[in-house]
Parts: C-alpha cells; sequence; structure tokens
C-alpha cells in the first residue's frame, strides 16, 4: 500500500513502554510506517534524542507522551532537518518537576477523577508497563528529565507542523501549561482532550488516533 505520511516514531511516557501506543501502531498503519523509540538505555535526554535519531529514518514525523515528547523537541534541536511534524502529548513549556516514586507517578498517571468507569481499565495496563520498564529504569528517566529544566531553546527550533495535546484532568501537564507550550509553537494546533488524563493515547486512543491521522495527512 502507498504511504500517504512520513514515517512515525512513537516516544512513550516515563515508566511506559510500547504498549501505550499500541492502537495508533496498529490503526495509522494504513497512512504511515509506525515505529517505537526506545527510551529505557540512558540517562540524558540529549542521549535518548542521539539514540532516536541513530534508529530512525532519514525524514520522519515524531509523536510523543510527556517525557516522550521533551525527547522529541530535543530530538528537533539535534536534527531539525530531518523532522516533518511533531505532535506532543501531554507536555509542558517548563521541565521544573518534583521526583516521584513509581507508585505516586502512576497514581498520577491514570487521573483517577478522569473518568471512574474507564480508571479500572486503564490502571491495569499502566501498572503492567511500569513492572516491565522496572524501577531502574524509572529512575534513570526521572534523573534526565530533572537534569534538563531548561527547553527553551528545543522548542525555538521547532517549525515544523505541531500537534499539542493535553487532557481535561491531566494532573502532570495541566491544561493551561499545555496552552503555554503550544503559544510558543508557531502555527501549532492545541486540542484538549475531554474526560482524559495523562496518558492519552492508552485512555482514548481512538480519538488520539484520528488526531495523528489528520496531523500527518493535514
Amino acid at each position: 500500500m502507498i504511504r500517504h505520511a512520513p514515517p512515525l516514531i512513537l516516544l512513550p511516557a516515563m515508566g511506559c513502554d510500547g504498549q501505550l501506543w499500541a492502537r495508533q501502531v496498529i490503526d495509522l498503519s494504513d497512512v504511515t510506517h509506525p515505529m517505537l523509540g526506545d527510551l529505557t538505555v540512558d540517562d540524558t535526554l540529549e542521549a535518548m534524542a542521539a539514540r532516536v535519531l541513530a534508529h530512525a529514518p532519514p525524514r520522519f514525523a515524531v509523536a510523543g507522551v510527556s517525557l516522550g515528547g521533551y525527547v522529541a523537541l530535543e530530538v528537533i534541536r539535534q536534527a531539525p532537518e530531518r523532522v516533518q511534524r511533531v505532535a506532543l502529548f501531554g507536555t509542558r513549556a517548563s521541565m521544573r518537576m518534583r521526583p516521584r516514586t513509581v507508585a505516586e507517578q502512576g497514581l498520577l498517571a491514570t487521573a483517577p477523577h478522569a473518568d471512574p468507569t474507564l480508571t479500572p481499565i486503564v490502571s491495569g495496563p499502566v501498572q503492567a508497563m511500569a513492572e516491565r520498564v522496572g524501577a531502574a529504569v524509572f529512575e534513570r528517566q526521572q534523573r534526565a528529565m530533572l537534569a534538563r529544566p531548561d527547553i527553551s531553546a528545543a522548542i525555538a527550533a521547532v517549525r515544523v507542523p505541531t500537534l499539542v495535546a493535553v487532557g481535561e484532568y491531566d494532573r502532570i501537564c495541566l491544561p493551561a501549561e499545555a496552552r503555554e507550550l503550544s503559544d510558543q509553537i508557531p502555527g501549532a494546533l492545541l486540542h484538549e482532550i475531554r474526560n482524559c488524563g495523562h496518558l492519552a493515547p492508552l485512555e482514548r486512543p481512538g480519538e488520539v488516533t484520528q488526531l495523528l491521522r489528520d496531523w500527518l495527512q493535514g
């Protein structure tokens, strides 16, 4: 089948793995070639981005959630000529944060008040991802976030079609914080996902797939 969009690299959130993007990998395969970036090995955003670039096609689109969004911005900073589009979910204009345990991060990420009927369905896969990724990787990812509080240069490097999306009840990246990021990127499209917490691709897979499809083909 002829591809209608550039290859798409999907980057997970802290403490998550490819299951976060499982539905998008399947549902977008008719318009792009989805692939997963590995954020489990390195302990700096710069090294994570370099690893993504080393395994990426010559030109591609990239989408990330939270940690994955910050790595996506760093990818653009390192190689702006290779990135055709970027989508940032649950990503802020500032990386100021406090250290959290795996359990604390999981409680915030699943956002129990976003949708009481959905939370029990989501919390199981989130916990399973955290167990597969493991505490050592989580701590390494957290160190990478804490070591890089200023991403203004990476944001300034964005000159491609950009989607900024955030869950209505995201407690890690508040909607106002996503709006602040969107305002700093010329022409960025901001979308708030209703009744959703921090892990939109898992919580609202159909809406996220449609957002990415429109963004890829727009």
